[in-house]
């Protein structure tokens, strides 16, 4: 019997980066976008964000390929929020996406940290912390996905 265990830490934007989604009712964003990992057999630990994007801490099943993963996801979810009927500026999700892995010993911190959203970009913004995040993985400022 195969087993693997793939925790990513996975962020993505609204369409052109607009806060299209209000404090009082993310949590409705946040229940879609479980209810749709729970159909696809994803472990979901911890979703969180901010009007202008979202974090995921997810432990996805061998059977989907992370970009397939995320592909759906944001389509699926994307077409139940614009018929939701609350997200009036909704225009859907950004193109791509940052994942991150974890080890199992990480899932604590990581999942501490996408519930101090609001607290943690009252210090940096999310661009400038994504920037960070990829110096610190060892991507080059000069590939052509680093955000400028």
């Amino acid at each position: 019997m195969s087993f693997t265990k793939s925790v990513y830490h996975i962020v993505f934007g609204t369409k052109h980066r607009q806060a299209v989604i209000p404090i009082e009712h993310e949590r409705r964003v946040y229940k879609i976008l479980f209810d749709l990992m729970k159909s696809y057999g994803a472990y979901v630990y911890r979703i969180g964000g901010m009007p202008d994007h979202v974090h995921i801490l997810v432990d996805i099943s061998s059977k989907n390929a992370l970009t397939d993963f995320v592909k759906r996801l944001k389509q699926e979810s994307s077409f139940l929020i614009k018929n939701d009927g609350i997200f009036p500026g909704w225009c859907g999700w950004s193109e791509g996406y940052g994942a991150f892995t974890y080890s199992s010993s990480d899932i604590p911190s990581v999942m501490q940290y996408i519930c101090n959203q609001k607290e943690h970009h009252k210090k940096i913004s999310f661009i400038d912390e994504y920037r960070q995040w990829l110096i610190e993985m060892g991507v080059s400022p000069d590939a052509p996905f680093f955000p400028k």
